[in-house]
């Protein structure tokens, strides 16, 4: 979350890849981290020569040496003539090879590009191209004369879309009677607008996969190179609240369901006797959504009146911590209480996870409150992963 000309704005981030039939590692490699003492993010794409495990070394080096030297505040030109030197000579003697891309963003708005090699970023605002200020840099060192470094900057506004990819996506098609020179950043950056016209809302994930899934029917559904889309998307930020445990003090219920009722957005609870205790305090009903229950799954989920939904606790969140920490472009997510707060989850931005630390102490030794450590555990991990892998504001609250 951030303030861009004093409003307070998400940057909703996301990359879809796939790799050639057969290949068992991508050689296109995408790195991001987040620097909170500084307010910055930092974005890498790198596409190594070649596909498969070659291709994803150097891509893999590329990018982690790109993503220090921008933490560093190394001139850019300065950064590729190191990273372009490190890379390994073939046994023949030849160049191995990898581009990148650093997409550099300050919480304030202001964005960076630099771009070796990639195809170029397509930036949209207000249903239309843009075309920010640009300048070029000589890659520094004689070994490197005539290679040039494209950069950018802009001010990013609420509703702005980024669009990075690797050439898997324009040269896809190439050779095709309707696409002999391959579909190409001009035919990307309409069918990008066409979706966006189409879809003013349309998510980073949703837009990143349709580009991707665009360039898989261009090569009839057989990708001769990896192939990478990520996007960008500045956009106004979604609320959530997720409850787990109730309050340590029962004299605290009270504050406690206040505090819930006026907040602003989604929300859901984890955990049965929380439920009971906000069912009672809100006068409401708790309803069970009995359905056919497999014998290995878990609990079914209930409704409540002003609520998401309702699960169980400790058991549905340590699912979601399994599913988060395993989610990538091919994850396809159901209809089952762990799935459905996932998709939740992703759908939000600005996201408060209230844990009550009260023990049940008819299930526990007083000795060993393990249900309170393990949620505590879990929750932890859910932040972490919601933090550092899909860019979220995570505000947890032990009461």
């Amino acid at each position: 979350m951030a303030t861009m000309n004093d409003q307070v704005y998400h940057v909703e981030i996301d990359v879809q890849q796939k790799r050639p039939k057969g290949e068992i590692a991508c050689g296109d490699v995408f790195q991001s981290n987040i620097f909170k003492e500084e307010g910055r993010t930092i974005l890498v794409l790198s596409d190594g020569i070649g596909h498969g495990i070659k291709a994803s070394v150097l891509a893999t080096l590329t990018a982690t040496m790109a993503m220090k030297y921008t933490k560093l505040h190394t001139k850019p030109e300065v950064a590729a003539r190191v990273i372009m030197n490190a890379l390994p000579k073939s046994s023949d003697g030849k160049e191995n090879y990898a581009t990148f891309s650093i997409i550099e963003m300050e919480k304030d708005g202001q964005v960076r590009i630099y771009n070796y090699d990639n195809p170029p970023l397509i930036i949209i605002r207000n249903g239309k191209y843009f075309q920010p200020k640009e300048y070029k840099l000589n890659v520094l060192g004689e070994e490197n004369l005539g290679k040039i470094l494209h950069c950018n900057e802009f001010v990013a506004r609420k509703e702005d879309r980024i669009i990075f990819m690797s050439d898997g996506v324009t040269q896809s098609g190439l050779g095709k009677i309707n696409l002999p020179m391959g579909w190409g950043i001009n035919k990307v950056e309409d069918f990008a607008i066409n979706q966006i016209n189409r879809m003013p809302n349309i998510s980073a994930t949703k837009l990143a996969r349709k580009i991707i899934n665009q360039a898989m029917m261009n090569d009839n559904f057989s990708l001769k190179d990896d192939t990478t889309c990520g996007v960008i998307y500045f956009r106004e930020p979604r609320n959530f609240m997720l409850i787990t445990g109730p309050p340590f003090y029962k004299i605290k219920d009270f504050d406690f369901v206040g505090r819930i009722k006026d907040f602003e957005g989604k929300k859901i609870i984890c955990g049965g006797t929380t439920a009971e205790i906000i069912a009672r305090e809100l006068n409401i009903e708790v309803e069970i959504q009995h359905r056919n229950k497999k014998a290995d799954s878990l609990p079914p989920s209930a409704s409540m009146k002003g609520f998401e939904m309702v699960t169980e606790g400790i058991l549905t969140l340590g699912k979601v911590e399994e599913i988060l920490e395993n989610y990538d472009s091919d994850t396809r997510l159901q209809d089952s209480p762990p799935e459905e707060i996932t998709k939740l989850l992703l759908q939000h931005d600005s996201i408060e996870i209230i844990v009550g630390t009260r023990i049940n102490w008819a299930h526990q030794d007083p000795d060993q409150p393990l249900e309170l450590e393990l949620r505590k555990f879990v929750v932890k991990r859910i932040v972490k992963i919601l933090t550092h892998k899909f860019f979220k504001k995570v505000i947890v609250e032990y009461v």
